[in-house]
């Protein structure tokens, strides 16, 4: 499932962000791909202990808290720290799918990637192309959102970022081991969490409100992976 995140970084926080990215010292991508993904990937990222780079994913892990749909459509057991990537024209990142397993380098702790998140930090009228291209049953979707708005999809899907022509792209990105390790679980629960606020937001019967949590509640316990 494929989860827009609207607005996940508010507009003050976008400037100040995009000024530190602007600022800061660059490696190129490859260095943190594995051997196969170093074959197709072109960008810049910044390196893994970049004081700017921990800076800013303490800003975006502190948004991340007060989404309530982040926190139901991936029900996070360890989010990793978020990265930061640029790519600039000609760069781009070829069809790949993410690592199965991350050593944290904040909890000194093997790390499940079951999600994975970008969040859109360059507005898209700034550049061209830089589209994030994501492959699954229904065929391929081509992602380019506002400056702050996110966006979730399973990390077994296939995915690339397509070759900058104009401008630069910045983003944030970064993987989530879930509770619930199915992505189709996953999406069921969010369903029915999403239909149980809605009917909390419509007044409805309390009692079948209260059945309706318990049976979320129930199948979060039958499929949670502690």
């Amino acid at each position: 499932m494929l989860i827009t995140l609207p607005e996940l970084l508010p507009p003050e926080a976008l400037a100040p962000c995009r000024a530190t990215l602007e600022t800061a010292s660059w490696m190129a991508g490859q260095a943190t791909a594995g051997h196969v993904a170093a074959q197709v990937k072109a960008n810049r990222q910044l390196p893994l202990d970049s004081p700017a780079g921990r800076q800013l994913g303490t800003l975006v892990l502190a948004a991340l808290g007060r989404s309530a749909l982040f926190q139901s459509a991936t029900l996070p057991a360890h989010i990793l720290p978020p990265r930061f990537n640029r790519y600039e024209v000609g760069e781009h990142y070829g069809f790949h799918i993410d690592n199965a397993i991350f050593q944290s380098s904040t909890a000194q702790q093997r790390v499940r990637a079951d999600v994975s998140t970008t969040i859109f930090l360059s507005d898209p009228d700034t550049y061209e192309g830089g589209e994030l291209i994501i492959q699954d049953t229904y065929g391929e979707h081509r992602v380019k959102l506002p400056a702050g708005h996110a966006i979730v999809y399973p990390a077994t899907s296939l995915h690339r970022v397509a070759p900058v022509t104009a401008g630069v792209r910045y983003a944030a990105f970064f993987w989530t081991q879930s509770l619930i390790r199915d992505d189709s679980r996953r999406s069921l629960l969010l369903e029915q969490d999403l239909a149980i606020q809605k009917l909390i937001q419509q007044h409805a019967d309390p009692a079948a409100i209260a059945q309706l949590t318990g049976v979320y509640h129930n199948l979060v316990r039958c499929w949670a992976d502690v």
